[in-house]
């Protein structure tokens, strides 16, 4: 008997997906009879009922790809149980746009957001099956997502270009990469770039602290810096307000940066000449890694072997290099963190990184 699987792409765009979308499809057609129903742009396309037929050609050539073929969109899981100005009910559409797709099952590429908004369906009733995928690698319950290792290949080659220019103008150099909440991607590329100071959210930073450092290393006859600081990170006062507070308080500096903030102290405090650099979407942009590549796939096909089984309300995880399904009661609305006692912290503190604690 034909199962129909519809598939989605959901919050912000990375390198791994189209591979992931592959992995799943080629997988399906290779095991079971299937027909493939692309969801488009995200859950939008399923609340609005936008979707495509798609056959075994769609699926080839999209290894390398980046982006998503079937378009994305960030539909916040707190909205989507409210009623807007459109009047429209958006579980009780993506449930009927379920049942008059004929779907046996959903499969949801996505992140923190798309997981809950996965879970949402499961407790609404829907065979779901979610994917890891974010540059963060901040979800609960799997040690890798897909688009991280890109991400730090991208935000590495950065740093390394920078030093350069920072050695050559005796500067002290500012890199600030995303990460509002996690800060793994500073933390993987900082080390890997050679970072000397590494700035994430998880860990609050004293100024001084860092000032301190810049000192000691021109003290000590470098005579240049480099820095690695999440879009997130803060320092150890605001990280003691709340919200409402930190907000308000960042309101007072019109398009707020947490690089070009701290980069204004330093030639303040030290005399050093600073400067700011911030990559941005480039972090999401272009050809998956091979490594990323090779993990999108592999979660793309034991989810399809999931489907197989008839194994759904699951999240497929990676945990201790071994593929494994995951309930999504248990990875919805947990966020994975760099843990302060990390062993990587420890690593990178042992070869002369700062984190300005």
């Amino acid at each position: 008997m034909e199962k129909r699987i519809g598939i989605l792409t959901s919050g912000g765009d990375c390198p791994g997906l189209n591979a992931a979308i592959r992995g799943v499809a080629k997988a399906s057609f290779g095991m079971f009879d299937c027909s493939i129903i692309g969801i488009e742009d995200g859950f939008k396309g399923l609340i609005y009922n936008k979707h495509k037929q798609m056959n075994e050609f769609d699926f080839s050539g999209i290894l390398t790809r980046g982006g998503t073929i079937l378009g994305t969109s960030r539909t916040p899981y707190k909205q989507m149980r409210v009623i807007e100005q459109d009047n429209i009910d958006k579980v009780r559409n993506m449930v009927n746009t379920y049942e008059a797709l004929k779907l046996d099952c959903l499969v949801t590429l996505g992140g923190n957001g798309t997981h809950k908004n996965a879970n949402l369906l499961r407790e609404e009733g829907l065979n779901v099956i979610a994917l890891p995928k974010t540059i963060d690698n901040d979800i609960w319950g799997t040690d890798i997502t897909f688009g991280f290792h890109s991400a730090v290949d991208i935000a590495t080659e950065v740093i390394d270009r920078v030093h350069t220019t920072a050695d050559s103008h005796d500067r002290v150099m500012l890199v600030e990469l995303m990460g509002h909440k996690a800060g793994w991607l500073t933390l993987y590329a900082g080390i890997a770039g050679g970072a000397d100071i590494i700035l994430i959210p998880e860990i609050p930073y004293n100024e001084e602290k860092v000032f301190e450092a810049l000192e000691n290393r021109r003290t000590a006859g470098k005579n240049f810096s480099i820095l690695a600081i999440a879009e997130g990170a803060m320092t150890q006062e605001e990280a003691m307000m709340s919200k409402k507070e930190l907000k308000k308080l960042r309101d007072l500096t019109p398009n707020y940066s947490a690089s070009y903030q701290l980069a204004s102290e330093i030639a303040k405090r030290t005399g050093l000449e600073t400067r700011v650099t911030i990559p941005g979407h480039q972090q999401r942009g272009g050809s998956p890694s091979p490594y990323d590549r090779v993990l999108s796939t592999t979660l793309g096909t034991f989810a399809a072997e999931m489907i197989a089984e008839k194994k759904y309300g699951i999240t497929i995880s990676i945990v201790n290099n071994k593929t494994k399904a995951t309930p999504l009661r248990e990875i919805a609305g947990k966020l994975k963190l760099v843990d302060p006692n990390e062993e990587l912290i420890s690593t990178a503190s042992k070869v002369g990184v700062r984190f300005g604690n």
